[in-house]
C-alpha cells in the first residue's frame, strides 16, 4: 500500500478562526524596502491555529510543553467518525459506537471538520463531555484531538470539565485539527509543537501518515 500524507494543521493568519486577538504579522525587513531579505514577526498565542496543549494548561506543577516526550506526539493513532453525533456533545456510548479501543492516541473526527471549523469566527460546535474524557482514561488514551477551538463542548465553556479531566491526569489535547479529508481508521500521528520553554501550548504541525503501518 502507497504512503500518503494527510495535513491536517489549519493555515495561521489575520482573520483566521481565533480565541480573542488575532495573529498579526509584520515585516522587520523586506527586499522590496532595500533589505538583503525578507524577515517577518508574528504575534500569536500559544493556542493559535493547530495546536497542543500540554498538561500544565489546566494543572500547575505538571508537563509544560517542551518537556513532552516525542514519542507521546509521534506514533500509531486511531481517527473515529463521530459526524453521525447530532447534537453538541459526544458521549462516552458515542465514543464506543465510533469503534473507541485502547488506542493510546485517538482523534475525533466530527462535523466540525466540514462546518464550525470552517467559520471565522465561533459558530455551534461539537465537543465531548465528562463521561467521554472518562472514557478515555480508562481506555489509555494518552493524547485526544478534536476539530475545533477546543474539547469542550460549548456547556463546558463554564468550568471546563474535559481539560479539568484530562490535563492533570496527564493527556496531552490536540486541538484545531482539519479532519475533512480522513477516513476513520488506523494512521501514523506526527503533531509536533515549538518547544516554548515553560508553556502551556504551541501551535504544531500535524500530519496523518497512511499506509505506515501496512507497510512496516
Amino acid at each position: 500500500m502507497p504512503i500518503t500524507l494527510h495535513d491536517i494543521s489549519v493555515p495561521v493568519g489575520p482573520g483566521m478562526l481565533h480565541y480573542g486577538r488575532q495573529p498579526e504579522k509584520t515585516m522587520v525587513e523586506s527586499i522590496a524596502n532595500g533589505d538583503d531579505g525578507n524577515v517577518s514577526r508574528w504575534l500569536i498565542g500559544s493556542h493559535t491555529g493547530t495546536h497542543l496543549d500540554a498538561p500544565a494548561h489546566f494543572r500547575d506543577g505538571m508537563a509544560t510543553i517542551e518537556q513532552l516526550p516525542v514519542e507521546l506526539m509521534v506514533g500509531p493513532a486511531r481517527v473515529l467518525d463521530l459526524t453521525f453525533v447530532e447534537g453538541s456533545e459526544v458521549g462516552a456510548d458515542d465514543l464506543l459506537r465510533a469503534g473507541l479501543g485502547d488506542d493510546e492516541r485517538v482523534l475525533l473526527r466530527t462535523r466540525n471538520s466540514t462546518g464550525a471549523l470552517r467559520e471565522t469566527v465561533k459558530s455551534p460546535w461539537v465537543g465531548i463531555d465528562a463521561a467521554a474524557a472518562e472514557l478515555l482514561l480508562e481506555r489509555g488514551v494518552r493524547l485526544v484531538a478534536i476539530d475545533y477551538l477546543t474539547i469542550d463542548s460549548p456547556a463546558g465553556e463554564t468550568g471546563w470539565p474535559v481539560h479539568n479531566i484530562l490535563c492533570p491526569a496527564g493527556v496531552c489535547i490536540l486541538e484545531v485539527v482539519d479532519l475533512s479529508a480522513v477516513e476513520a481508521g488506523e494512521y501514523t500521528l506526527a503533531a509536533l509543537p515549538v518547544k516554548l520553554v515553560g508553556s502551556e501550548a504551541a501551535p504544531a504541525r500535524a500530519v496523518l501518515i497512511e499506509g505506515l503501518v501496512e507497510a512496516a
